[in-house]
């Protein structure tokens, strides 16, 4: 069974998402007010998911996304928040999270977007995602050629990337290069390992680095 650690500042939040979560079979662990209350609950709590609300008083979601992403913790962090700003987005990306989601999300995709997290699959909003796209495209970063490891990915490995970059799972990407999915596996555990990332939200953050999204 899935097991979930809730951060929201808001007790009537954090009660209606035990609900939810509850109905749907997965288990509540534990609930933080804060982010400093979410870095210790982790601890002793050892979750599968946290979902992150990024504007707290104190410690706030993206340093405590940090902080648990960095402290070797195996939870993966679900951001969960009513602001859509892109500054809010890439910021907890880059500090680990596998995934970015707003208030207005239904029941369904909620409970699906937390079995996703744990199977360390990316899960961002589509609105959300399809703005990313749309100024990671218009506006390439300067940094582009200068990303640690990008020289050393393949041809293939780059199509790849980029293919991850814009959303694509591994069956999407096997059927649009026309390859098997242990090929994309194989693939994609190659970019890891040469990009250092943990999972795939940071391969997006990477793809649009490398100007390749």
């Amino acid at each position: 069974m899935t097991r979930v650690l809730l951060v929201d500042d808001q007790d009537l939040v954090r009660q209606g998402l035990r609900l939810i979560l509850d109905l749907a079979g997965i288990d509540v662990v534990g609930e933080a007010r804060d982010g400093a209350q979410a870095v210790v609950a982790v601890a002793d709590l050892d979750p599968d998911v946290v979902l992150m609300d990024l504007r707290m008083p104190g410690m706030d979601g993206v340093e405590a996304t940090r902080l648990i992403t960095g402290s070797g913790a195996r939870a993966r962090v679900l951001a969960l928040t009513t602001f859509d700003v892109d500054e809010h987005v890439v910021g907890v990306l880059r500090a680990g999270a596998v995934g970015y989601l707003l208030k207005d999300v239904t029941a369904d995709d909620l409970v699906a977007a937390v079995r996703r997290a744990a199977a360390g699959e990316p899960v961002v909003a589509p609105a959300v995602l399809a703005r990313m796209m749309a100024n990671f495209a218009d506006r390439p970063p300067a940094n582009a050629a200068v990303l640690p490891g990008l020289g050393d990915l393949s041809e293939r490995e780059r199509e790849v990337l980029a293919l991850i970059g814009a959303g694509r799972s591994n069956a999407e990407i096997a059927d649009t290069l026309v390859i098997s999915m242990a090929t994309v596996k194989t693939h994609v555990r190659h970019i890891f390992a040469k990009l250092d990332l943990r999972d795939r939200a940071q391969a997006v953050v990477a793809a649009r680095d490398a100007g390749l999204s």
